[in-house]
């Protein structure tokens, strides 16, 4: 990796391995780095979809079942939101999207970035350049154990 160029990791629960990365959790903090720092400043960009539990819930109850995101479902912005924030700010300021990856364990969630930031190449006509990659990472240093109970529990129980 490019030591002068950031790695940024959108994600709410997980960590990757590789301290290089600097990890976002939310749409906010993620809006807020890339207007720090500047759109030119990133060598890579690497998306998770679901954000919080709310997605979580629609994943189970939607995607899972029916292979169908209903986004009216989730209340916090997700994966697919930062990616329309940064492809439109790529737009505004006429400037190249970093490389993109996409690293979601949700399946639609995934296809829905992956399409949406290569339709972005494309109508730059640019190569397509966006593909899903397996990131190692860890998340126990962002959840206790108790919640990551809790969290099992809503996504094979009560889902409410």
């Amino acid at each position: 990796m490019l030591e002068n160029k950031i790695y940024l990791y959108l994600d709410d629960v997980r960590t990757p391995l590789d301290p290089t990365w600097q990890v976002v959790r939310n749409y906010d903090e993620f809006v807020a780095h890339i207007n720090l720092h500047g759109l030119d400043q990133y060598e890579c960009i690497s998306f998770d979809h679901d954000l919080g539990e709310e997605a979580m819930k629609e994943y189970y109850r939607n995607v899972k079942p029916n292979s169908f995101i209903n986004y009216d479902n989730i209340s916090e912005k997700t994966g697919m939101d930062c990616a329309r924030w940064v492809v439109d700010l790529a737009l505004r300021e006429k400037r190249q999207l970093p490389i993109t990856y996409v690293h979601s364990a949700n399946p639609v969630g995934t296809e829905n970035i992956i399409n949406y930031i290569n339709n972005y190449y494309k109508s730059q006509g640019v190569s397509e350049k966006c593909v899903a990659v397996n990131v190692e990472h860890t998340f126990m240093d962002v959840l206790t154990k108790a919640e990551i109970r809790r969290r099992i529990a809503i996504m094979m129980g009560d889902l409410n």
